[in-house]
């Protein structure tokens, strides 16, 4: 455990505010939360997990979810041509979270207490640009040793995936999570940026436009994910994550099981740990797998917005 970081059963760390918070750890005004551990001595380190110089994109197509879920709106994109020139501009408009995306602190607060990181209010979300996504960028993005579990793969060696079990409630435990890193020989270290593969962006390929069209119409749409427990929530402050990410449409299993933990209100309006969904980890996981190489180098720089609740991750790992 770092000095930084007090035990697990220390929290909340503001006793006056909701449960579970590290409110204060890094500072009242902290904007940063758990990627304060990317530090340049992280960075430089993580530099070192590059031998191969396979280069992998983790953004899924803007408009792969087509209809999207969650009532968000559609991807859209028109090409403006500026005849007689040979000139083309084009505008883009989409819901940061309707494809990859990184959940911003700004996305999901206590749901009682009405609470996002760091004591931040709805007034402060719709009135300033406190927690926004620019902070994010302006103090170098998400970049540091990334680190992937292979849900998928141990999950068909076992002869339990399926295409059905990624729209199901599907929880994964810690013990699975951890199962999987001794197989893949994975050693975590604090400040890494944890990716899980459940396989949920292959399974919604094979969808058929009738299904998409009903998991679109269904709300919430059931998923896979990582179980919302207590010892999910142990283990991930134990580790000491900055960022963790997963190819489901929610990083916890959806809906959520126990509301005690509720991943959202723990990691994001808790301690301030960037929540990634619908990365896309098939290739990685494939380049993972032929290398025997599970760590990676990784850099993600979101959308310049100030007061951004959320973006694309514009991620690629290297190998």
């Amino acid at each position: 455990m770092s000095k930084s970081r007090p035990s697990f059963d220390s929290l909340p760390l503001r006793k006056d505010g909701p449960h579970g918070n590290a409110w204060g750890l890094w500072g009242t005004n902290d904007q940063l939360g758990m990627l304060n551990l990317l530090t340049p001595t992280n960075t430089t380190a993580a530099s070192k997990e590059i031998e191969h110089g396979t280069r992998i994109s983790v953004d899924w197509p803007l408009n792969k979810m087509s209809p999207p879920c969650f009532n968000r709106i559609a991807f859209g994109h028109n090409i403006i041509n500026k005849a007689p020139r040979s000139v083309n501009d084009d505008t883009v408009t989409f819901n940061t979270q309707s494809s990859s995306q990184w959940d911003g602190f700004r996305h999901y607060g206590y749901q009682k207490e009405k609470r996002y990181y760091n004591d931040c209010t709805n007034e402060d979300v719709l009135g300033s640009e406190k927690n926004g996504i620019h902070v994010w960028v302006e103090n170098g993005g998400v970049v540091g040793r990334g680190v992937l579990l292979d849900y998928k793969s141990w999950a068909e060696d076992k002869g339990v995936w399926s295409v059905e079990s990624c729209f199901q409630t599907t929880p994964i435990t810690v013990d699975v999570l951890e199962d999987i890193a001794t197989k893949q020989d994975v050693e975590f270290k604090e400040g890494d940026i944890l990716f899980i593969r459940t396989g949920w962006t292959g399974a919604y390929d094979v969808l058929d436009t009738q299904a998409r069209t009903k998991l679109s119409e269904t709300y919430p749409p059931p998923a896979i994910g990582i179980e919302s427990s207590e010892k999910t929530v142990r283990w991930i402050w134990q580790k000491g994550f900055a960022a963790v990410a997963g190819d489901q449409p929610s990083f916890e299993a959806w809906p959520c099981q126990n509301t005690d933990y509720l991943l959202h209100e723990w990691l994001l309006a808790g301690w301030g740990l960037p929540i990634g969904e619908i990365f896309d980890l098939d290739k990685l996981a494939k380049e993972c797998k032929e290398k025997n190489k599970y760590s990676f180098f990784f850099s993600s720089m979101p959308i310049h917005v100030p007061g951004g609740v959320a973006s694309p991750p514009n991620g690629v790992a290297i190998l």
